[in-house]
């Protein structure tokens, strides 16, 4: 047998490692194990199925603040590889990106059976083997490589690479731990707070830009907040999920939060009551304020819409501030984002040489994807690190084969 690279997942961190890795070593025999019986099927639901491939951020000390959990860890990788490289990557292979005003980047298809489609000729090309329904139960470090039992058989190994993706049980990372790893407690993130059975519920659909705190922490984040039918979500809500994921798994995701829908509330509630003293409330209209959204608002402070501006005492005029400034929520529970499931937690940072993404503990063992304790925030972050941890998975092997 000559020498062989099993890669362990086959979801975007493990094919991206794959390809790379047989493009880089023609004569090593690759081979990718996916316990289930589809591949790369969150690259096919990312964005909507249209695949947010990546973001259009391309210095690298900007690209790496978006990322919660490794931040400081990714800055020398991205060095290596980032948004420009992967852009570069796929459009060598076939594929154009296009930017969208948001700064998400998917392929001109808008489709993402065309990143699915690259991938499995990349795979075809390389003659890299992909064994599905395989589960690892167990690998074994031994004095020629490493003997890893499946499911199904035990097989050899030169190298491995970890590319098993994120997972909420701890159960799922044993085997990990059993080599001698430790494990960043694996949580959720990116997800919505569930606001059950309250009057915001009838918003749905609606979306407005404000700032939202966690009441009580430096937990903060601007960005869209969407009202749906469970509570809110939207980027700035998702943003603040990662952000706070720790601190709100930590309380069960009982928490109250505070959002401030307009910066500047004081100064607009004394123009409204100078240039509209005679309107009603009602029949106010407020420059990016949908007037469902303001008679909400109105509904929420017990204020009578019917009343005018100038017949307003203070203590309305306050309430009116603080709903603006401060409007408060107690959220019970989160709701996980699409099917876009991201974790925190992971393999620990400090036991990964993150120039070669190979462990510290065990030559010859390498890590990429979510497996690590790494996670971006929404917007082809996540993709963007499997890309980079892949690259440079790749370089380091090929290197090691070269010594």
């Amino acid at each position: 047998m000559g020498f062989r690279i099993v890669v362990i997942g086959g979801g975007a961190a493990g094919f991206f490692s794959a390809i790379n890795i047989a493009e880089k070593c023609p004569n090593a025999e690759v081979v990718i194990l996916e316990k289930t019986t589809k591949t790369l099927s969150k690259v096919k639901v990312s964005g909507g199925g249209r695949c947010n491939v990546t973001h259009a951020c391309f210095v690298p000390k900007e690209l790496s603040a978006f990322y919660p959990r490794g931040e400081k860890e990714l800055l020398g990788p991205f060095h290596t590889f980032m948004s420009g490289d992967t852009i570069a990557w796929f459009s060598d292979r076939g594929v154009e990106l296009k930017m969208e005003d948001d700064g998400r980047m998917f392929p001109v298809s808008d489709s993402s059976q065309t990143i699915i489609d690259c991938f499995q000729n990349e795979i075809n090309k390389h003659r890299v083997k992909v064994k599905l329904s395989t589960e690892v139960k167990s690998i074994v470090e031994g004095k020629d490589g490493f003997q890893i039992q499946t499911n199904k058989e035990s097989m050899s190994a030169d190298t491995v690479v970890l590319a098993v993706g994120g997972n909420s049980k701890v159960k799922h990372y044993e085997w990990i731990e059993s080599l001698g790893h430790t494990i960043s407690k694996p949580i959720p993130s990116l997800f919505t707070f569930n606001l059950k059975k309250h009057a915001s519920n009838e918003l749905m659909g609606l979306a407005m830009n404000a700032s939202v705190r966690i009441a009580g922490t430096k937990f903060e984040e601007y960005g869209p907040v969407l009202f749906t039918h469970w509570g809110m979500s939207g980027p700035g809500i998702l943003k603040l999920s990662a952000k706070a994921a720790k601190y709100l798994f930590e309380r069960s995701y009982q928490f109250d939060y505070e959002v401030e829908w307009i910066s500047n509330a004081q100064d607009l509630v004394d123009g409204l009551r100078k240039t509209n003293s005679k309107m009603q409330l009602s029949n106010t209209k407020i420059e990016g304020f949908p007037n469902r959204f303001w008679i909400y608002l109105l509904q929420k402070g017990n204020l009578d819409s019917k009343k005018r501006w100038a017949d307003l005492n203070k203590k309305e005029l306050e309430k009116l501030v603080q709903l603006l400034s401060k409007d408060d929520y107690s959220a019970n529970g989160k709701t996980t984002f699409k099917e876009e499931f991201v974790t925190a937690g992971g393999i620990n940072l400090k036991e990964v040489n993150m120039k070669t993404m190979e462990s510290k503990i065990i030559p010859k063992l390498y890590f990429s994807g979510e497996v690590l304790n790494i996670d971006g925030f929404t917007g082809g972050f996540n993709f963007q690190a499997a890309w980079t941890g892949g690259f440079i998975v790749a370089d380091g092997i090929s290197k090691q084969l070269v010594l």
